[in-house]
């Protein structure tokens, strides 16, 4: 019996990342991840910074992606489509 390496999609690897971006995001993310990594290497206690910078692209990268994103920008930059404020959010809030 031979093993396997288990695959694993780890969100917060770069390479993941870069790849689900769309081309304009790509460099600045590069750029971010780049000073981070390079602060990280020379301070250790800098690797919490370069961990939240991963998870916080990570997190981009999966609302560029979805489906109907670019739409739903659209339909914001131009007030077309149903929007719930952030007022009746929270009226909403303090009604419950």
């Amino acid at each position: 019996m031979s093993t396997q390496a288990v695959e694993y999609d780890d969100p917060y690897d770069p390479a993941h990342i870069l790849s689900r971006l769309p081309e304009g995001e790509r460099d600045r993310f590069l750029s971010e991840y780049q000073a981070a990594a390079v602060s990280a290497a020379h301070e250790v206690w800098r690797y919490r910074h370069l961990r939240e910078l991963l998870r916080v692209w990570s997190m981009r990268a999966a609302i560029y992606s979805s489906p109907g994103h670019e739409e739903s920008r659209e339909q914001a930059r131009t007030g077309e489509g149903e929007f719930t404020t952030l007022d009746d959010i929270l009226a909403r809030r303090q009604a419950s």
